[in-house]
């Protein structure tokens, strides 16, 4: 595989699929990967003929996270490099859905975290684990967990290492349902603004972020909480104790 097929992109019927590809590493995120999410992102934003887009990994994972090579060795612009694919995605005009065929751990839970809707296979699961790496959340996970599941349980996710199943996620609001071809399904789901007209499109998804909490927009929020949680997980990056456990990881 070269670097050029670590994210696949098709269109079919106004619906674009975005893949991350690399299967053998379960689809962890490289600066090199994020990048072209990103391109991806921006790709089908930029097609006229584009209504929706469903991500999904490659093989048995959705994404288990952050590549350990790149996290380990990351500053403060490497882990946001590492985010800027998921965030792309976060930030995408068009509808997204996740199509979560497997795990979805740390970095990539924060991927699954940014579509517009998940959709998770009978093999899903969906993991925040960053505590049990000695590392702070990033990326806006904080955040994002908190408008997907609330209080109790995005604390349950992340001070407490609670991971959840297909059916513990619809049960909990972290997917809307759960079907045998998530791919399919999501693909299904795309159906309804792949057949509308793209301006109402764009506009209903434009005037959904703005309302979501009002007197502060959507993308602000999430970019807010992305920059106060850098410097917490920037500093646990250098500590110790996370390359003691990432060692340990490596091992494994």
């Amino acid at each position: 595989m070269t670097q050029s097929d670590l994210v696949l992109f098709s269109v079919t019927e106004r619906v674009a699929l975005i893949t991350v590809n690399d299967p053998d590493r379960r689809n962890a995120v490289t600066g090199v990967m994020s990048a072209q999410l990103r391109a991806a992102v921006q790709r089908a934003e930029a097609d006229p003929n584009v209504h929706a887009v469903v991500v999904t990994g490659a093989g048995r994972a959705f994404c288990a996270g952050a590549d350990l090579s790149a996290l380990g060795a990351a500053t403060e612009d490497g882990l946001l490099a590492l985010y800027d694919g998921f965030m792309a995605v976060a930030q995408c005009t068009l509808p997204t859905v996740a199509a979560v065929n497997g795990a979805a751990v740390g970095a990539g839970l924060n991927l699954a975290l940014a579509a517009d809707v998940r959709i998770a296979g009978p093999a899903a699961v969906f993991d925040a684990r960053f505590q049990q790496l000695g590392l702070h959340p990033g990326g806006g996970a904080t955040w994002m967990l908190h408008r997907a599941v609330g209080p109790q349980v995005a604390r349950a996710a992340l001070l407490f290492g609670m991971r959840f199943d297909a059916q513990a996620a619809v049960q909990h609001g972290l997917a809307l349902h759960v079907a045998d071809d998530p791919v399919d399904a999501a693909i299904t789901l795309a159906a309804g603004p792949a057949s509308a007209p793209r301006e109402v499109v764009l506009a209903t998804k434009a005037t959904m972020r703005a309302t979501a909490s009002p007197g502060a927009v959507e993308g602000e929020q999430h970019e807010f909480a992305k920059r106060t949680e850098l410097g917490p997980q920037a500093a646990t990056v250098e500590s110790p104790e996370f390359a003691s456990r990432l060692a340990a990881a490596r091992r494994r």
